[in-house]
């Protein structure tokens, strides 16, 4: 299964991203950075939508550290989904380890198009 890990706290973006790709891919969603390990060790997804700032001890970028520093899962693609667009932002995520970063808002179009790329 091609499954995609929606991660992130409010509701309403999870809903729409999993609308947007729920007829395409298998959508698993989280709303902590718990939650969201949790899913990876559990469904071993493809790749993971995930926002930076979460509620909670583990925040997005803890949960990416976590998925590239595993060599069980450093494969999967992660994008970061963040209201936090500053260049320092986009560079500290990519200098750990995420494959794109969108900032919100933004194009869920975009974010399919990115996902059937890494799903190729």
């Amino acid at each position: 299964m091609n499954y995609v890990l929606i991660v992130d706290d409010h509701a309403d973006i999870r809903r729409l991203l999993s609308v947007t790709l729920g007829r395409k891919f298998d959508i698993i969603e989280a709303e902590t950075g718990e939650a969201a390990l949790f899913a990876v060790r559990k469904y071993r997804p493809s790749v993971v939508l995930l926002d930076v700032m979460l509620p909670g001890e583990v925040d997005g970028l803890a949960v990416l550290d976590a998925i590239k520093g595993d060599a069980d899962t450093k494969a999967i693609k992660v994008a970061m989904v963040s209201a936090r667009g500053q260049d320092a932002d986009v560079q500290q995520a990519k200098g750990r380890g995420a494959d794109a970063y969108f900032v919100k808002p933004f194009s869920p179009l975009q974010v399919v198009e990115w996902i059937q790329q890494q799903m190729k």
